[in-house]
């Protein structure tokens, strides 16, 4: 069993989430997680059951394919999602539901709720407290801390269990919880339990050891906006910009400019990354990151093309170590919606200054481009927009439109951003059919905090599910020396593999300057192989994984791989078969 505590996910991106586990792999998962406040009503729900318009007290409300009747979500509150292989048969949803109640019911004995109070109540699913009291006042008496609700299909288990640990009771004031009118809610901490989110989940997480037999790949997203961790002053909430003067965005990664990096280091330090044992800025490279500057007339006649064309690369905005290489063989990458982004990731050196107004010539100007080289795979890619109500999704849709139209046997690549995780900016990107869709997911989950402090683990993980569901070829990239183990990268690998990604780029972290992160040690290509065939061996269509690897490296190798048998696309006439393009355009 692989075990994530995911820190607080929008109940939307965790059911996609959830989908994409249980349907593209037979590992069993079990998904550790706080939500905002969200009502949820189950097959079976009244929806006279909801006392209140949601929006009046801050919540959501979603339909969803559990079993049972409304119940809430919300912070303080542990819920789990065990994806299970349970096998066929109508027995195996009650057994299932059986062995999750007493998975909660061992871990609230280990946390020191008495044995004899907690259990089951004959005639009401889930896990209740005060069996062992007489009903002597509204007070006493049974009180639930725990609903069950779940799903059985194909003999694969969704949905679960959530148990209120220090969660506002009020809110469930505003249904009928679990459809029972006379009975109350409780948590832990009006039980007198003084138990952390983080005991609890190690409670949990025990419990599920004994019910469901190993479990030894657990992964921790270190997250400033948990239960346990109120947001510090210097991160935002949630993984989105924050507002600024004005109303607008302002980048919430760490302070550049600040003496020591001390919101990085904080951040570091949280995640379990020593600052000061980082390699030294200065320090001699290894011989295989040493990429020979080559001005061929190749890479020239790209270059005064691009200028001629008034575009930029994210080659040159990166400071990508491969621009010798790719461009001596026409390959570049295009970045649209402007160049400054509205985050700042802790190893990204793209200019986070206030956005400019996008420029409404920019997708046709890509797809000129596109037209007069002849390019059989152009990659487009992004800086972040999170100023923007679609964070450029519209951009995206509209460039991918316009290359298809004047040069329809181009293969199209993006690489989005997560949109904020807004499912129908995502679905206008999904909708306009790119030929291969990339979100990177960038770290491990115990670093996300301290690398893309903006973003979010099973944001992006929910991103490809999406994508994936869509029946979109899907692409990630993890970058490799910012203090993450190798067990941690198979575990990411496999989270990937998971939810259907198709191809995967592993490569080096390089230092832009002593305002970024640390390397904390070069990864040698030895190890880069092994992963490579660990990542194939988990099934994956082609992993690109070498220390110079980015996510636009060999990208239509890699396309192509992806579809056994033919070619993602046709090359253009005149282009040699190896050549791809990838490129940037700025705002005028």
């Amino acid at each position: 069993m692989r075990v994530r505590w995911l820190g607080r996910v929008p109940y939307g991106e965790a059911w996609a989430l959830q989908r994409a586990l249980a349907g593209r792999t037979l590992d069993d998962y079990l998904l550790l997680l706080e939500h905002p406040s969200v009502y949820t009503l189950g097959t079976n729900a009244d929806e006279g059951h909801v006392l209140v318009d949601p929006a009046s007290v801050g919540a959501e409300l979603i339909r969803v394919d559990r079993g049972g009747d409304v119940t809430y979500h919300g912070p303080g509150q542990l819920v789990g999602y065990p994806l299970l292989t349970v096998g066929p048969g109508p027995h195996r949803g009650p057994e299932h539901v059986h062995r999750v109640e007493q998975v909660v019911i061992d871990a609230l004995v280990a946390l020191g709720l008495p044995e004899a109070g907690v259990g089951r109540l004959s005639g009401y699913p889930g896990v209740w407290v005060g069996l062992d009291e007489r009903p002597a006042s509204e007070s006493s008496g049974p009180r639930k801390i725990c609903a069950i609700g779940v799903r059985t299909s194909r003999g694969r288990t969704t949905h679960g269990f959530a148990l209120n640990v220090r969660t506002d009771l009020s809110m469930f004031g505003h249904i009928v919880p679990c459809g029972i009118a006379d009975k109350k809610a409780t948590s832990l901490a009006a039980e007198g339990c003084a138990a952390t989110m983080s005991e609890a989940v190690d409670a949990v997480i025990a419990a599920a050891r004994a019910a469901w037999g190993p479990v030894e790949d657990v992964q921790r997203v270190t997250d400033g906006a948990t239960s346990d961790q109120p947001a510090v002053a210097e991160a935002d909430p949630g993984p989105s910009a924050a507002p600024g003067a004005g109303g607008q965005p302002v980048a919430v990664g760490f302070t550049r400019g600040r003496a020591g990096g001390s919101t990085l280091d904080r951040r570091l330090v949280r995640s379990g990354v020593d600052p000061a044992a980082g390699l030294a800025l200065g320090e001699r490279k290894p011989p295989w990151l040493r990429a020979k500057a080559r001005m061929a007339d190749d890479y020239l006649g790209l270059q005064h093309g691009l200028r001629d064309l008034d575009l930029v690369t994210v080659c040159e905005e990166a400071g990508c170590p491969n621009i010798y290489e790719c461009w001596s063989v026409g390959t570049a990458t295009f970045m649209i919606n402007g160049t400054r982004c509205t985050r700042a990731c802790g190893f990204c050196q793209v200019d986070t200054r206030r956005p400019l107004p996008l420029d409404a010539g920019e997708p046709e100007r890509v797809a000129e481009a596109v037209e007069r080289m002849n390019l059989a795979h152009a990659v487009i890619t992004c800086v972040a927009r999170d100023d923007l109500s679609d964070g450029g999704a519209g951009a995206f849709a509209s460039t991918i439109a316009a290359v298809r139209r004047r040069a329809p046997r181009t293969v199209v690549e993006v690489l989005i951003s997560d949109c904020k995780g807004d499912e129908p900016s995502l679905q206008t990107v999904f909708g306009a059919r790119p030929d291969v869709l990339n979100h990177n997911i960038e770290t491990v989950a115990r670093l996300q905090r301290a690398v893309r402090p903006s973003a979010g683990y099973a944001r992006s993980l929910a991103v490809l599910a999406r994508a994936k569901e869509t029946g979109l070829t899907t692409k990630s990239g993890i970058i490799l020396g910012m203090g993450e183990r190798e067990g941690e990268v198979l575990s990411t690998l496999a989270d990937l593999r998971g939810v259907g990604v198709d191809i995967v780029t592993l490569g080096q972290y390089l230092r832009p300057s002593r305002r970024h992160l640390p390397v904390a040690r070069w990864w040698a290509p030895a190890e880069f192989d092994r992963l490579r065939d660990a990542g194939m061996a988990m099934g994956f269509a082609h992993v690109q994984a070498s220390p110079l690897t980015r996510s636009s490296y060999h990208a239509r190798q890699a396309a192509e791989a992806s579809v056994p048998g033919r070619p993602v696309g046709t090359v253009a006439e005149g282009l040699p078969s190896a050549t791809a393009f990838t490129a940037t355009t700025t705002a005028s």
